[in-house]
């Protein structure tokens, strides 16, 4: 099983930088890298509140579930992802 952050395409479709999202939910540039590159560990409702509040997005337009199996062998990035749909 996995989560999947999707930070990348949100932050994609409205044209806002990591340095502008990171400055609008209150974390370091550094650690919104850590969140969308998958390599958090949890993340906070505070956290999850202020990246919904600033994406107007629900947390499921944030966060995703893979089963166990899906898409195994295959590492595919949220920009990746971005990048097919374009």
């Amino acid at each position: 099983m996995a989560i999947v952050v999707e930070i990348d395409v949100l932050l994609a479709k409205r044209k806002m930088s990591v340095g502008d999202f990171a400055d609008a939910i209150g974390l370091s540039p550094a650690n919104v890298s850590v969140l969308k590159n998958g390599r958090a560990k949890a993340v906070r409702f505070s956290t999850l509140n202020a990246i919904c509040e600033v994406l107007q997005c629900q947390p499921g337009d944030v966060l995703r579930w893979v089963p166990d199996g899906e898409g195994e062998g295959e590492e595919v990035s949220s920009r990746d992802r971005l990048v097919d749909r374009a």
